[in-house]
């Protein structure tokens, strides 16, 4: 790896997970000694990149060099905090991971004043009852959507009768109880939803749909809303 490759890989590790970073577990990552992190650290100090610590006390990023500072209202701040905190609640580990790592580099990029209004905010969430646990990889139908692939899953109902489904996938939803699939399922020809802890089996097909997700997603939500004024 070239010495400016390692400085990237390097400021990717400051920006993720929860600071500060022993220089042990940076040269782990890394793949180098603790004595070349800390000299890659003295680099991105130069190249302007404002990181506190030192050695035996780990590092933390401060202010990023590749990008300005953001700047955000203080409710605007508060409402991504409380946005990002809600997705670790409800979301696939995945996801409430990631919602965990932007909160780390949105702290590291924002002015001083705000970043410290971010790492204490007054805005946060809970839930006591969260939705049912996915009984599939939550990260692989999410590709599945973006990627336009139809999808093959074993589906329960709520009597417990099974089905095999191939559908279009078109969106998910988090609601109060459970996660729901929107789609296009080819058995029934029609728009249907399905709770994502009664899917099982789940195989991504080579079969696309694309570009047809963004307008039958259009389409269901108008039918879905048509179908609860009629109630």
């Amino acid at each position: 790896m070239s010495r400016t490759a390692r400085l990237f890989q390097l400021m990717q590790c400051l920006r993720s997970g929860a600071p500060p970073h022993t220089a042990q577990a940076l040269a782990q990552d890394l793949d180098v000694s603790p004595r070349t992190v800390h000299r890659d650290i003295d680099t991105l100090r130069g190249l302007g990149a404002v990181i506190d610590g030192a050695a035996g006390f780990g590092f933390t990023l401060i202010e990023d060099a590749t990008l300005p500072p953001l700047g955000f209202e203080n409710d605007e701040l508060e409402a991504l905090v409380l946005g990002l905190r809600e997705v670790e609640q409800i979301g696939d580990p995945d996801l409430a991971g990631a919602a965990r790592s932007a909160l780390n580099k949105l702290q590291a990029r924002l002015p001083s004043r705000q970043s410290h209004r971010l790492a204490h905010a007054v805005l946060t969430a809970r839930r006591f009852a969260r939705p049912e646990t996915p009984t599939i990889s939550v990260a692989r139908l999410r590709q599945a959507t973006w990627d336009e692939m139809a999808i093959d899953f074993a589906y329960s109902d709520a009597q417990g009768a099974q089905t095999q489904r191939r559908v279009d996938p078109l969106g998910m939803s988090y609601l109060d109880r459970s996660t729901v699939l929107v789609a296009w399922c080819h058995l029934r020809q029609d728009f249907r939803v399905f709770r994502l802890d009664r899917m099982s089996e789940l195989v991504v097909t080579d079969q696309s749909f694309r570009p047809r997700r963004v307008p039958l997603l259009r389409a269901a939500m108008a039918q879905f809303q048509a179908q609860n004024k009629g109630r």
